[in-house]
């Protein structure tokens, strides 16, 4: 299998971790040589219940029962696109009320750009350095790292760059700018939240100029922060909120939500605005629903920010310099990125899944599932720590 896998899987990396997957189940996934290994990133962020989480999984079971892929989305009126848009609707403050179903985050993202120069009639794009949106070509063009898309250019034209918290920057913000798009906390650049109030004088500014804001809630939504989405810690509403990841309890979606008077913008002038041939599939829709209503009926939103406190104070060592984010979306700032890769690749021998981030090379992605019990963390931050002490060990004087 892993020569297969080398031979006729297209590779992202040179160095793929290439962990042969038996099944997995709850905090857990077990390789095919019966190792166990505790889950610290929940496939970056995606997996918010946790692995086959017992809702999901009988929700796509009665799916399959009814019917698979029928039409291109929004043709035909399949429940579960229905029920899940309805609820977001219900949960997200005005006026965000419509939501188009995709089949990533990236995808959600292409739309979310395509909206606000429909919506503006304008053409600039505004960023943030170090942001990531995705990898398909309008994405990639607000992806506010170069060394990543310079081989890929040219890049959709009028894209601006300001400084994520740099409040002076705001003033590139002006009546030519049709979108400001940002990820309400910076992801790959390190988990880096809003301070000061950024995100209200970015909201204050876009209303000033006409600008439409969009906020990036792929890796932040779906209870990951102890709110539903993360702009909800902030005092404050944007535009277009784009979703993906979490929202699908393991499986593909994405989805971007407006008020409805923008997104009925997408219907006409010109017609088919912008068009999906899988987006709402009602298996996903349906995973999608089971995960939204597993993550808003109980505690588990709250929960995470006392998970985070525990993780806090058990994840205390020299080599770390900080931990960043909030919720159950932490990183790990060590000393050096060398020490960084030894963490995620000693901690995967003992048993614990790690990650790295994408532009800043000294964090350890600690994004479990919301659904990780006391334990659990008590077990992985012990590997870790381990794992820490005897990097120090090893690189005292004899």
């Amino acid at each position: 299998m892993k020569k297969d896998f080398f031979t006729y899987q297209a590779q992202t990396t040179p160095h793929p971790l290439a962990m042969e997957i038996s099944h997995a189940e709850g905090s857990y996934i077990f390789s095919t040589d019966n190792k166990k290994y505790l889950d610290f990133v929940a496939g970056v962020s995606a997996c918010s219940l946790g692995h086959r989480h017992p809702n999901v999984i009988n929700a796509v079971k009665e799916q399959l029962d009814k019917y698979l892929h029928v039409m291109v989305y929004g043709e035909y009126i399949q429940k579960p696109a229905v029920e899940l848009t309805k609820l977001l609707a219900s949960l997200l403050p005005h006026p965000l009320e419509k939501t188009y179903l995709t089949n990533s985050g990236t995808e959600a993202i292409e739309g979310s750009l395509k909206l606000a120069r429909r919506v503006t009639g304008r053409s600039q794009i505004i960023a943030a350095k170090l942001a990531y949106h995705g990898n398909t070509m309008g994405s990639m063009s607000v992806m506010g790292f170069e060394e990543r898309k310079q081989a890929f250019r040219p890049l959709i034209p009028d894209v601006s760059f300001i400084t994520f918290n740099k409040e002076e920057d705001l003033q590139q913000i002006t009546e030519k700018t049709a979108g400001v798009i940002l990820e309400t906390i910076q992801g790959g650049a390190g988990f880096i939240e809003p301070t000061n109030d950024y995100l209200k004088k970015v909201r204050e500014r876009c209303d000033e100029v006409g600008a439409v804001l969009i906020l990036d809630e792929i890796q932040p939504g779906f209870g990951r922060t102890g709110t539903l989405f993360g702009f909800q810690n902030y005092d404050m509403i944007p535009d277009i909120v784009v979703m993906g990841k979490g929202m699908g309890g393991g499986l593909p979606i994405g989805a971007f939500t407006a008020s409805s008077a923008m997104m009925d913008m997408l219907q006409d002038n010109p017609k088919l605005g912008h068009i999906t041939t899988f987006g709402g599939n009602p298996v996903i829709a349906a995973a999608a629903l089971a995960t939204l209503q597993e993550i808003t009926k109980g505690d588990l939103m709250a929960e995470t920010l006392k998970k985070e406190k525990l993780l806090r104070s058990l994840l205390v060592h020299p080599l770390i310099k900080e931990i960043r984010g909030i919720g159950l979306m932490l990183a790990l700032i060590t000393t050096s990125p060398e020490i960084t890769n030894e963490i995620v690749f000693k901690c995967q021998d003992k048993g614990l899944i790690l990650f790295w981030l994408l532009f800043e090379p000294k964090a350890v992605r600690i994004t479990p599932p919301l659904t990780i019990s006391e334990e659990e963390i008590r077990e992985g931050c012990q590997i870790i720590i381990e794992v820490l002490n005897g990097i120090q060990n090893q690189k005292k004087p004899e």
